[in-house]
């Protein structure tokens, strides 16, 4: 670790478990699925019919009429959780953040309504996209419209590298940070892609399940789909502390690497490099960490690779070390996972307690690892890690660590 130490001061989240980071958390340790029926706009004859949407989400009503005709789902929710994230890390929305505050958000896709919206409308009802598809759709339009709510005039940019981008752009803007380049950052990962379009296309890929995700069992199938984002304000421990901020926790480590191998095939080694790497820079051994939350897709290459990696990181104390992926909570978010689950890890290690696996009735025993049961468990933990593994193996580890 070099440089300033960085706290998070606020968070926030929208999620199939509602809107609010403490929905989000109390579905993940009390085990509550949000996974429900499918619901899409036009017609649909695809094999796979649930998801972990967002429900009952009005963008006009949440964002206003200026906002929200610019605002594709992924960009309004990332919008709703950094509003809730900026409110607990006590700073006023309606003042302007200027150059030494950073807007980044993780996005796979970015706007895949509106390129959904606007495919059925040309090929389909013969019909012009609307005016402002194009601005709507590209990735960088989340974080665009971050850093115009916020006045940050500093660095702002997308991160879009599939399932590792929330991660990767939570650990960029800790990095920022450190180096000296601004003294906060708003950050975090966003996805919407609960289309027709997409559903189909990864049904195609076959990683999804049909019924239940089962990350880490003998018998699972495959990931179910997930919706939402999770933001959270970061900021250097001086600044923090100097304006009376309360941090929730430091945000201590920091890995990313690339497999350079496969397009869709993970590799252990490279995973468990980034972790090293995280654990390095956080200045910790494997032996500090007391719980993993983990990728946990519940597809079969997904868990396998993930838990051989854990194994050669942490050797024998896999045995005593917790492991949860709350996927099965939420949906597999894409983009938005590793923010989301991060904001989870952080109330975790807050609160002391582990999330639980569901659906786990066999653990697959390849997978040696400790997983938690169906019920939450509290344990003392020094610190926490959350990983996110995306296609094209690219991977990102973040470790949290109690704020004193």
């Amino acid at each position: 670790m070099t440089g300033r130490r960085v706290v998070v001061t606020g968070m926030g989240s929208v999620s199939a478990a509602g809107i609010g980071a403490e929905p989000l958390w109390r579905a993940a340790r009390d085990g509550k699925s949000c996974v429900g029926p499918l619901a899409v706009r036009e017609p649909y004859g695809g094999r796979i019919k649930i998801s972990a949407q967002v429900r009952d989400f009005d963008v006009a009503e949440r964002l206003g009429p200026t906002v929200a005709p610019f605002a594709d789902l992924f960009a309004a929710y990332a919008l709703v959780a950094a509003d809730e994230a900026v409110a607990q890390a006590g700073l006023d929305r309606d003042a302007r953040q200027g150059a030494r505050c950073a807007t980044l958000l993780g996005t796979g896709i970015g706007g895949m309504h509106t390129i959904d919206d606007g495919i059925y409308a040309v090929y389909f009802a013969n019909k012009r996209p609307e005016a402002l598809t194009v601005p709507k759709l590209i990735p960088s339009a989340g974080p665009a419209l971050l850093s115009m709510r916020f006045g940050a005039t500093g660095p702002c940019f997308a991160v879009a590298s599939a399932c590792s981008s929330g991660a990767q752009a939570i650990g960029l803007g800790m990095q920022m940070i450190r180096a000296g380049m601004v003294d906060r950052a708003i950050v975090g990962g966003s996805e919407a892609c609960a289309t027709n379009g997409a559903m189909r296309a990864w049904e195609t890929l076959r990683v999804l399940t049909p019924d239940l995700c089962r990350p880490f069992a003998k018998n699972r199938n495959g990931m179910v789909l997930g919706e939402g984002a999770a933001m959270f304000v970061l900021e250097a421990e001086e600044s923090a502390r100097a304006r009376g901020a309360q941090p929730l926790c430091y945000l201590s480590g920091y890995g990313t690497n690339s497999d350079a191998l496969d397009p869709v095939r993970p590799d252990a080694a490279s995973a468990s490099a980034c972790m090293n790497m995280a654990l390095e820079d956080a200045g910790l051994r494997p032996e500090d960490i007391d719980y993993v939350n983990a990728h946990g897709t519940a597809t079969v290459a997904n868990d396998g690779n993930e838990a051989e990696a854990l194994n050669r990181s942490f050797g024998s104390h896999c045995d005593d070390m917790l492991v949860s992926s709350t996927k099965p909570v939420h949906g597999h978010t894409l983009g938005a996972a590793g923010a989301i689950e991060l904001a989870i890890a952080i109330r975790a290690l807050r609160e002391q307690v582990a999330p639980p696996s569901l659906n786990v009735e066999l653990q697959d025993p390849g997978c040696r690892i400790k997983l938690v049961g169906p019920e939450a468990v509290a344990r003392p933990m020094r610190a926490v890690l959350s990983n996110s593994f995306a296609f094209g193996g690219i991977n990102a580890s973040l470790i949290i660590t109690p704020a004193v």
